[in-house]
């Protein structure tokens, strides 16, 4: 009697448990449709109104005054060269600060203060970092600049960069650093040669990465940079950048203007999903 009793008791639980799955798997499907409905539709309009956009003077003219004829190549340009001067400062500086907190200190007081401030650098505001440095280059200077602009997106650059590479570095085995130790080789060639060399994919994994979370943002370059409706190579003046040009066309109410933000968005978002699908390559080949 007691085990025919067990063996409800155990029955009715196992079909309880059923039920809740189905419930949560039906749930958790729901949720994912809903997601891609709205990624799905998102592209759609930005096929639908930017791909039509594109022709030869989008990359070879300057925007235009309104109800004229023009381009975005001083927008494409400039997002290029903030961009990329971003990538080249904040990058060598996010690797060696993630070095540091794997190799060196990874328990010590300077250590935790250095991930703290990076946890707060990676939850900050990008607006928030914009005015910071248009409080710090921007108006002691006397002016917007590209290398302001830079410098705004660099400071976003640097977090993502240090806690990727912190968590790619732990992710090696200590057996081979300890390996490397026993042959007398130095820890900075160790570091170089296997450490680093080990976590090389998902260190370029969190620098594409990087890269794409700048190349759309406009508040920083909104009190960095500002923008430029001309031709401009110089990064001591007013820059004009993709995301900003993209903001101020689409609030106008001229039709040029918003069709030309529409090409803007759908060359930025091909950039955007270019630089997310190599690293998931990247990270794929790691694996």
């Amino acid at each position: 009697m007691s085990t025919a009793l067990m063996s409800a008791s155990r029955l009715s639980i196992y079909n309880r448990r059923k039920v809740v799955n189905k419930i949560a798997l039906t749930l958790s499907l729901a949720a994912m449709a809903f997601g891609l409905f709205w990624l799905t539709w998102i592209l759609w309009e930005t096929l639908r109104l930017g791909l039509s956009g594109i022709s030869w003077s989008t990359f070879s003219q300057a925007t235009p005054p309104p109800n004229a004829e023009g381009g975005l190549i001083n927008a494409i340009y400039g997002s290029l060269m903030m961009v990329g001067v971003a990538t080249l400062v904040g990058t060598p500086i996010g690797i060696l600060a993630g070095i540091y907190l794997v190799e060196y200190n990874r328990s010590g007081w300077l250590g935790s203060v250095t991930r703290f401030v990076n946890d707060i650098l990676l939850s900050a505001p990008s607006i928030v970092i914009g005015l910071f440095v248009f409080e710090a280059a921007v108006r002691p200077f006397g002016g917007f600049s590209g290398w302001a602009g830079s410098l705004a997106l660099a400071l976003i650059v640097i977090p993502v960069v240090i806690r990727t590479t912190e968590n790619m570095l732990r992710l090696i085995p200590p057996g081979l650093r300890e390996a490397a130790y026993a042959l007398g080789t130095p820890k900075w060639k160790v570091i170089l040669a296997i450490t680093l060399r080990a976590a090389r994919a998902g260190v370029i994994t969190g620098i594409l990465l990087a890269v794409a979370r700048i190349a759309g943002e406009t508040a920083p370059l909104l009190f960095t940079a500002l923008s430029n409706q001309f031709w401009s190579a110089d990064l001591s003046s007013p820059m004009a950048s993709l995301p900003v040009v993209i903001y101020q066309f689409a609030m106008s109410p001229y039709e040029n203007w918003q069709n030309l933000a529409w090409t803007g968005v759908f060359i930025i978002t091909m950039a955007v999903l270019g630089l997310n699908i190599l690293a998931r390559l990247l990270s794929r080949t790691k694996n």
